[in-house]
């Protein structure tokens, strides 16, 4: 126990099949499992896949691999009409994952020497773009590599937070903000020896990463929604002009914008050649809050009940899966099926037990399930070895995660 009292955590009911059906269908085809498991509901999958090929109108679509971290269904999502590349959260990772895909964009600079050395190989090199905001991380680079080596792709980034009045909205990633600054890193980069620049990206989390229409708070909501429709208007501007700017120095091959929460205002800026989206797939709790668009939840993991402690209440088997990100209720994982179970404020997801208040409680026996969502996507896959792949009411195939592959990159 935490020992601090607070209000009890509800959990939203999840859009889409009814719950009652749902439950039932999740039970039947992981009737011989033992939980704790986790399984992606592929028709769930497909929709929001295509969903957000339609948002995207258009535009290719690369998968955040951070939000799926499983190559299986990487793959998948990469089957699908409208998806090209893959954006990787490590450049370990990327030239992992670039061993079987042509086109892995790292999205976030690198500071680690062995993955920057594997660049020696020159097929590795041809399929990999890195991120780089800053001569420091070319000179990294050129410190581990030798001077005959293949060009290093390279993309710029360009910081698409909002800064009214001397504020800062948004998160601190790039330190080029300005089409200027932009103009001038690109410079950089092509009169250096040994790199090539190929690509800009930016990505607008607070309009793609905010919940906009958050549970109980509908003032926040509007300030969200307010800030959102401003910042949008404002990068729209500054993102074509640092293109051009960029543009004006050396042919790019792709501009990458947006996130599942923001592919449609994006997709539709001239500037922007493809989108990013990784989190839509899975539809995780906390795009309950978006008023956009809400995926379907296709990703869970079931729970087993192993005591019944007081009327009203059962406890679970573990549970304590909470997101990254600022601490808050909306980290927490969500008890979802049955309808009617809600984590306890003054406990809530325990490391190998969670209590769980609510009517639905008194109708569960030990050794039934409850199935929960995580609040993140990807993060999800950290906690389990693989996922069931179920369709209708069969698990088809069972595929490793990240984890499960002996992966473990951040």
């Amino acid at each position: 126990m935490t020992g601090h009292r607070g209000p009890d955590v509800q959990a939203p009911r999840a859009a889409g099949e009814p719950a009652p059906q749902l439950r039932a269908r999740l039970d039947a085809a992981t009737a011989d499992l033992d939980p704790p498991f986790a399984v992606v509901d592929l028709a769930a999958f497909r929709a929001n896949a295509a969903a957000l090929r339609a948002r995207a109108a258009g535009r290719p679509i690369r998968v955040a691999s951070k939000s799926v971290r499983c190559r299986t269904l990487i793959d998948k999502a990469l089957t699908e009409p409208g998806y090209a590349g893959v954006m990787a959260f490590t450049l370990a990772e990327a030239a992992w994952l670039a061993r079987t895909h042509p086109d892995v964009l790292c999205a976030y600079p690198s500071a680690d020497r062995g993955a920057i050395g594997a660049l020696r190989d020159p097929e590795l090199a041809a399929r990999v773009t890195v991120l780089v905001d800053s001569a420091d991380q070319l000179d990294l680079i050129d410190a581990v590599l030798p001077a005959d080596r293949p060009p290093v792709r390279v993309c710029l980034e360009l910081d698409a937070s909002w800064r009214p009045l001397g504020l800062h909205l948004g998160v601190r990633r790039s330190p080029l903000h300005t089409p200027a600054q932009l103009a001038t890193a690109a410079r950089a980069v092509v009169a250096r020896p040994g790199f090539r620049l190929v690509g800009l990206m930016a990505y607008e989390a607070q309009i793609a990463g905010l919940q906009d229409r958050p549970a109980g708070r509908p003032l926040y909501g509007a300030a969200i929604r307010l800030m959102q429709r401003y910042s949008a208007a404002e990068l729209r501007d500054r993102r074509a002009a640092a293109v051009a700017a960029v543009r004006a120095v050396t042919e790019l091959e792709f501009v990458n914008g947006g996130g599942t929460g923001s592919v449609h205002s994006t997709a539709a800026e001239a500037a922007v050649t493809e989108v990013a989206a990784g989190s839509g797939l899975y539809g995780p709790a906390t795009f309950d809050g978006y008023s956009a668009w809400r995926p379907r939840p296709a990703a869970w993991f079931a729970l087993p009940v192993v005591r019944r402690p007081a009327r009203g209440v059962v406890t679970v088997a573990g549970g304590g899966w909470v997101a990254s990100g600022v601490p808050g209720r909306d980290r927490l994982p969500r008890p979802t099926l049955p309808v009617g179970l809600r984590l306890l404020g003054s406990e809530g997801a325990g490391e190998v037990q969670t209590p769980l208040a609510g009517p639905a409680a008194d109708h569960l026996d030990v050794g039934d399930r409850v199935w929960f969502r995580h609040a993140k996507a990807g993060e999800l896959a950290d906690h389990v070895t693989e996922l069931h792949l179920v369709d209708g009411d069969r698990v088809v195939d069972t595929v490793p995660t990240y984890r499960g592959e002996g992966k473990a990159f951040l």
